[in-house]
């Protein structure tokens, strides 16, 4: 059995959601609090086992090319200084190698993960969203390496939601359940209000055999008139088995603004650096803003 070794990160969407500080800045370099959002996604695949990283990437992105990228001049000035400890924040890992390609239209996830087919070839693979990050003590994504080399078949990553938040996500119809891990019936993506078959919703991490480019090579069309990684995983699921896992752990929503503003609060939180002030800033400003108990 073929290890999963290579992970695709697609980040090639238009933040629109965060507009205007979207316009010149990629979603992804969005801080949560000192830490672009897509770094927490980098270091899950590389604490996680992964040796190569595919991002895919958009017109305007360059930025996060020169994240990852080696700066001398800063590290030279770092090391001259003596901040050791920032020197060892901004110095790439050298654990992965970490490629790029160009979605050159917005054509969905499926048609993102598509791009990345010839870097993938014929492996198992895995796939992280930048709009989820997961704190957990065995990383998100590594649980579902862990199940793909229990049962050699495609997982993916699921967590319950509330029944009026079905409609935002993929959602699973589940067949049986052994411990955390559901066999399931049907894939759909986005369901309306009141139709969803579960309330166990994707959330972000994948791991995929390679058969799923039979269907995205299709290039079908499904919800909001994109390609959708869901519906070729429907249709995986009809010719080999995929199983969803309930993975273990805290799952931060950074995609919308409320999301994005809690997640970097509660991050903040456990920063020691901070915390005491900000404690004392948010008591301030919650006597202010609701008056004192």
């Amino acid at each position: 059995m073929q290890k999963v070794k290579k992970a695709i990160i697609p980040a090639a969407g238009l933040g629109t959601r965060f507009l205007p500080a979207t316009k010149a800045m990629p979603k992804e370099m969005l801080p949560i609090v000192d830490k672009p959002t897509i770094q927490y996604i980098v270091d899950e695949a590389i604490a996680s086992g992964i040796e190569d990283i595919i991002i895919v990437t958009g017109k305007g992105k360059r930025s996060i090319e020169d994240h990852f990228d080696n700066n001398l001049e800063l590290e030279t000035n770092l090391e001259e200084k003596g901040k050791l400890d920032l020197l060892e924040k901004v110095r790439h890992s050298s654990n992965v190698d970490i490629h790029y390609i160009r979605q050159k239209e917005p054509k969905g996830l499926g048609h993102a993960v598509w791009c990345a087919r010839k870097f993938v070839g014929n492996e198992p693979f895995a796939v992280l969203l930048g709009d989820d990050i997961v704190q957990s003590d065995t990383p998100g994504l590594k649980q579902l390496m862990d199940q793909y080399e229990e049962t050699h078949a495609s997982v993916i990553g699921v967590q319950t939601v509330p029944d009026d938040e079905t409609h935002r996500y993929g959602i699973i119809k589940p067949a049986t359940k052994t411990g955390r891990r559901y066999a399931v019936d049907t894939f759909v993506e986005k369901p309306a209000k009141g139709t969803a078959p579960s309330n166990l919703a994707i959330m972000g991490r994948y791991v995929l055999t390679p058969e799923i480019f039979r269907f995205l090579d299709k290039q079908e069309t499904g919800a909001g008139g994109e390609i959708q990684l869901t519906d070729a995983i429907q249709q995986l699921n009809q010719i080999q088995r995929v199983f969803a896992y309930d993975f273990e752990g805290k799952r931060y929503d950074v995609g919308e603004k409320l999301g994005f503003i809690t997640t970097t609060i509660e991050f903040a939180l456990q920063n020691e650096e901070i915390r005491k002030q900000l404690l004392d800033f948010m008591a301030d400003k919650v006597t202010e803003q609701l008056g004192p108990k």
